[in-house]
């Protein structure tokens, strides 16, 4: 585990100054704050065929827009997060996209029509971005190196739990109720994290007296962060791994009912598959200080690239059993979850001073280009697992790439930090 932050505790050596909150309550609200979106997302999914139904959508491949329409605004509040973070502070940043997160829930729990939801959800996940952006930007203000890509593990571990259950709680709630009361939980959500944040988390970023930086302007921020080699490399193959996790969750409920006739079964095929990331959270929490970032994850990278070529191939020879697809799909998200902590770490390593428009970058391009290549795939499902599978090869192939070029052609190197 890693040391609970104390006084005297050396930046160098991975820790900031003072904090008031236990490492274990640090972590559980940073993943909580991490998660909203997951959760926001992932709830919806046992929904979306009574999304349907109700407004009669002529095209079942329209209930995607769901999840892109909300993961597009979502990248679109990244630009705003963190540059305002970076200068007014971590704690107002996080407050006020919760209070449009929840405020978004309430309006979309009572809309008549499927725009007016559409609408709802968009400025959902523009709110969304704020605690999103701001808790990475609140970790990278105590930690760096490897020290914050541990950390970052630990979040991930308890952040994936939450949107791990999030389809059974959606449709214990649909089941009970209807889908409206899917965005009444999401309300009452909002309100508890806004408590728990407003009552429990400290400034990390102080504007004036000890500790304090000037801010930095936007436009030199971005120079700054375009001009670090490894934050536009990384940032672009989170890019190309947030379009493979997003292609699955867009088209999850539609390749399991329509292709494998799992419905009722569905939250917890899909609870499988993300326990991967689980599994590989706790795996690189344990491993990352004394491998590094770069050899766990360019490691998992060249997997990747195998296990979806293998899984490619054996689309286009045979039908593919249920059992093995999931398979395939929980080794896949395990290899993800090494990924995304190390290259996020990676990314945010070189940005300490613009942290928050660091962070707002790196998410807004991970999650924007995200949206649109999981959406890409999402379009093309036809009834069958080819459109995934080729997706997954394509898009892992273009993220060894990037880590190659990014790394001049040399992986599975150790830097210290």
């Amino acid at each position: 585990m890693v040391a609970e932050p104390n006084a005297g505790a050396d930046v160098s050596a991975g820790e900031a100054a003072p904090f008031a909150l236990s490492m274990r309550e640090f972590v559980a609200m940073m993943a909580v704050l991490m998660a909203c979106t997951a959760l926001t997302v992932d709830i919806m999914l046992p929904s979306l065929p009574d999304i349907v139904a109700e407004f009669g959508l002529s095209d079942p491949n329209q209930q995607q827009y769901m999840v892109t329409l909300y993961l597009a605004a979502f990248a679109a509040g990244h630009i705003f997060a963190g540059p305002l973070a970076d200068r007014y502070g971590r704690r107002p940043i996080i407050l006020g996209g919760l209070v449009i997160y929840t405020a978004a829930a309430l309006v979309a729990a009572v809309a008549d029509s499927y725009a007016m939801l559409l609408a709802a959800r968009a400025v959902q996940g523009f709110g969304a971005a704020g605690p999103r952006v701001v808790a990475v930007a609140v970790v990278r203000d105590r930690f760096v190196g490897r020290t914050m890509s541990q950390v970052m593990s630990f979040v991930l571990t308890v952040f994936i739990m939450l949107p791990v259950v999030a389809p059974s709680i959606g449709s214990v709630i649909a089941w009970a109720s209807d889908w409206r009361w899917v965005f009444g939980f999401l309300v009452a959500f909002g309100v508890a994290t806004f408590a728990w944040v407003a009552l429990r988390l400290p400034e990390t970023h102080p504007r004036t007296g000890v500790g304090s930086s000037p801010p930095v302007g936007m436009g030199m921020a971005v120079r700054a962060i375009f001009a670090e080699r490894a934050s536009v490399g990384y940032m672009i193959a989170l890019g190309f791994l947030m379009g493979c996790l997003l292609a699955y969750v867009a088209s999850s409920q539609q390749l399991f009912a329509d292709v494998y006739g799992i419905v009722r079964w569905f939250p917890a095929v899909f609870a499988i598959v993300a326990g991967g990331m689980v599994v590989s959270s706790i795996v690189n929490a344990s491993l990352v200080q004394r491998l590094g970032m770069r050899m766990i994850s360019h490691t998992a990278a060249v997997t990747f690239v195998v296990l979806s070529l293998i899984g490619a191939i054996g689309a286009a020879l045979f039908a593919v059993p249920a059992w093995l697809l999931v398979a395939h799909l929980t080794l896949a998200f395990f290899l993800i979850g090494i990924m995304l902590p190390n290259f996020n770490a990676i990314a945010m390593e070189p940005l300490g001073r613009i942290a928050g428009t660091g962070a707002s970058f790196v998410g807004f391009v991970m999650t924007g280009l995200g949206a649109v290549l999981g959406g890409i795939v999402g379009q093309f499902f036809d009834g069958t697992i080819m459109p995934l599978a080729y997706g997954y090869c394509l898009y892992s192939i273009v993220i060894l790439i990037m880590v190659f070029l990014t790394e001049r052609g040399v992986l599975f190197k150790t830097v210290s930090n």
